[in-house]
């Protein structure tokens, strides 16, 4: 696939990063959501690939929009947040739809508390980047962006 092929992507968000830039600033930094955007926007310009954003706290609204993107995506770049650490059905979802899916921490969840070590993501993810800051969604976007290219 050629860069004038365009490549669809959902950005999925889960709980509590809509508070991005004020919650926790020493751990998460103080960029916005809508900075990561207009960031990933830039970045999707130069890369030929077509961006949609979601946010949400609720698990059953990250679902529903996965299932979306099945018929509406190349692949999804996700960061449940606190969900990473606990939900089977977010899990379950993206092994369902079967698109390639790049999961993204701010943060490095390994060297965090315990509880957050454990991703249930991971596991049907093409590749976790964390510890990275918000630069992290970009390199997923490279990333997600070559791998369907490489796929096709």
């Amino acid at each position: 696939m050629t860069k004038s092929q365009n490549i669809k992507v959902f950005v999925i968000n889960g709980p509590n990063l809509n508070l991005l830039g004020i919650r926790a600033p020493e751990i998460y930094g103080t960029e916005t959501l809508a900075d990561v955007e207009v960031m990933l926007e830039a970045k999707a310009k130069d890369i030929g690939a077509t961006l949609s954003f979601y946010q949400s706290n609720h698990e059953g609204q990250l679902i529903d929009w996965i299932h979306v993107a099945r018929t509406q995506a190349d692949g999804i770049i996700i960061n449940a947040g606190g969900y990473t650490h606990t939900s089977i059905a977010l899990r379950d979802a993206i092994e369902a739809i079967a698109l390639p899916t790049f999961e993204v921490h701010i943060s490095d969840i390994h060297a965090r508390e315990d509880y957050r070590k454990k991703s249930f993501i991971s596991e049907v993810a093409v590749k976790m980047i964390c510890g990275q800051g918000t630069k992290g969604y970009s390199l997923a976007l490279n990333e997600l962006v070559d791998h369907c290219r490489a796929s096709r």
